[in-house]
């Protein structure tokens, strides 16, 4: 089911049982899979992939190349309550460009993931992510940095991927790109 006054890129693939509400747009070169609800006036980026039974709810917005796995959920409200309309009270999330969110993680909302982090399966974000890190547990905490092709990096100081060879310097704070 897709509403009125949505744009959707071209080379999207969307599955069945999706429901894509007004005023969203998604980019060129998406998959939405099966159950996948994208809210009110979400933007989601070119070259992102949504896995089965994600919900995007209005305030999250998705940049490109980001990939959702299965049953991940985002929030959109601090403190709900069922008996109070928060109704257009929606805390943002920004989810940046490269960003892996593993199945049935929970963002909640008004948080920032990272360039390039990895989200760990299960995981509970309760803060923003820097990018690259690599985050894991309830709540998540950072285990370690990850290459832009999702590889763990080994250590500290200037580092290569040992899968694809790209270059890191990395403290225990940060974790930047460096090639030369």
């Amino acid at each position: 089911m897709i509403d009125s006054d949505v744009e959707v890129g071209v080379d999207t693939y969307i599955w069945h049982f999706v429901h894509i509400s007004t005023g969203a747009r998604i980019g060129a070169r998406c998959s939405l899979g099966q159950n996948v609800f994208v809210g009110r006036n979400v933007r989601v980026g070119d070259g992102v992939r949504v896995q089965n039974n994600v919900s995007i709810f209005e305030g999250v917005e998705v940049e490109d190349e980001v990939f959702l796995g299965p049953s991940c959920v985002f929030t959109n409200v601090k403190n709900p309550r069922a008996a109070v309309s928060r109704q257009g009270v929606y805390t943002k999330t920004l989810v940046k460009r490269g960003a892996s969110v593993g199945a049935n993680a929970t963002i909640v909302c008004g948080v920032t993931l990272g360039e390039y982090c990895f989200i760990g399966a299960g995981t509970v974000v309760t803060r923003d992510v820097p990018p690259f890190a690599l985050i894991v547990g309830n709540p998540g905490r950072q285990r370690g940095w990850v290459c832009s092709c999702g590889e763990a990096l080994p250590g500290v100081g200037h580092v290569r991927c040992e899968s694809c060879g790209r270059g890191y310097a990395i403290s225990i704070t940060a974790c930047e790109r460096r090639d030369a």
